[in-house]
C-alpha cells in the first residue's frame, strides 16, 4: 500500500517529463519538500507521451523508453515512488515494470480494457474521473477496476466540462466519490486548465490553483496532483496551469496546514 491515512498524499511533478535537466531540479526540490514537510506523502509523476494534444503540432514529449528510464532514474536516485498514465494496454506491461502507480487519463476513464489491464498488474492505480462524468459515475469505474482485482485504487477529481474551454470543480465530489471507499484526490492544476483556448494548444489560470487546493482539503479530498516545473513558461505542455517550483514549497505548507485542521 503506498496511500497512508495519516498523511496527505502529493502527487507531484512535471507536465512532461522533457528531460533529465528538469526531472532532476523538480526531484531535488521535493526532497526539501519531503524533509520540511514530514505530513506529505510524496509520488512523483511524469508522463512521457502527451497523446491527447490540442493540436497535431504539439510537442507529445520523451516517448516511452526515455521516460522510463527517467522515471527509473528518479525512483533509484530520489527514493520516491513514481507515476505516469497510459493511453494502450500494450503500454502497460513495461510502465509497470518501472512505475509503482499506473494513470488512467480523464478522457479514458471509461476505457475497460484499460482498466482492467492495470489493475491485473497489481500496482496502484490511479483513475482520473473524465471531464463529462458526475461524480456519482464514478462508482462504475472504480468497480471496474475492483472486479479486476486491482490490488490498491485511487480516483482524481480534476473538473468538469463547463460550457465552452472551461471547467469548474463542484466541491460535494469528494464526499461523493469518497463513497466508493477509495481515496479521492484533487487534481488542483488541471482543473485550472482552459481546453484548447490558448490557440492550438490549452491555456490555463495558474492563479486559482491555491484557494481551489485549499478548498478541496477542506471539503474532505485525501491528497492532492500538483504539476509543477522550473520555468511554466518554458513547459512543453500545460504552462499556463502549472506552478513555479519556487512557489510550490510555501503552497504546500497552506495546504497542509488546512488539511490537518480539517482533520484535528
Amino acid at each position: 500500500m503506498i496511500f497512508d491515512p495519516r498523511k496527505l498524499l502529493l502527487i507531484a511533478g512535471p507536465c512532461s517529463l522533457e528531460n533529465e535537466g528538469v526531472c532532476r531540479t523538480v526531484a531535488e526540490a521535493l526532497v526539501r519538500v519531503r524533509r520540511t514537510q514530514p505530513d506529505l506523502n510524496i509520488v512523483f509523476k511524469g508522463s512521457f507521451d502527451k497523446a491527447n494534444r490540442t493540436s497535431l503540432a504539439g510537442d507529445r514529449g520523451t516517448g516511452m523508453k526515455t521516460g522510463l528510464l527517467l522515471l527509473q532514474m528518479v525512483k533509484q536516485d530520489y527514493g520516491f515512488p513514481v507515476l505516469t498514465d497510459v493511453h494502450e494496454t500494450a503500454q502497460i506491461s513495461a510502465v509497470a515494470e518501472v512505475c509503482d502507480v499506473i494513470q488512467i487519463p480523464a478522457f479514458l476513464c471509461r476505457q475497460t480494457d484499460l482498466l482492467l489491464a492495470a489493475a491485473a498488474t497489481g500496482r496502484v492505480v490511479n483513475v482520473k474521473k473524465g471531464q463529462f462524468l458526475s461524480p456519482q459515475e464514478m462508482v462504475y469505474v472504480t468497480a471496474k477496476l475492483r472486479e479486476g482485482a486491482a490490488q490498491e485504487i485511487w480516483q482524481t477529481e480534476r473538473g468538469t466540462t463547463f460550457g465552452y474551454q472551461n471547467l469548474v470543480v463542484d466541491m460535494r465530489s469528494f464526499t461523493i466519490m469518497a463513497q466508493n471507499g477509495y481515496p479521492t484526490i484533487f487534481d488542483a492544476t488541471h482543473a485550472v486548465q482552459l481546453p484548447g483556448a490558448g490557440g492550438g494548444k490549452s491555456s490555463g489560470q495558474r492563479e486559482f490553483v491555491p484557494p481551489l487546493a485549499k478548498a478541496a482539503l477542506a471539503a474532505g479530498a485525501d491528497g492532492l496532483f500538483i504539476e509543477t516545473h522550473p520555468d511554466p513558461s518554458q513547459a512543453i505542455s500545460d504552462g499556463p496551469n502549472m506552478i513555479a517550483l519556487k512557489d510550490l514549497s510555501a503552497l504546500l505548507a497552506t495546504c497542509v496546514a488546512v488539511w490537518k485542521s480539517v482533520r484535528a
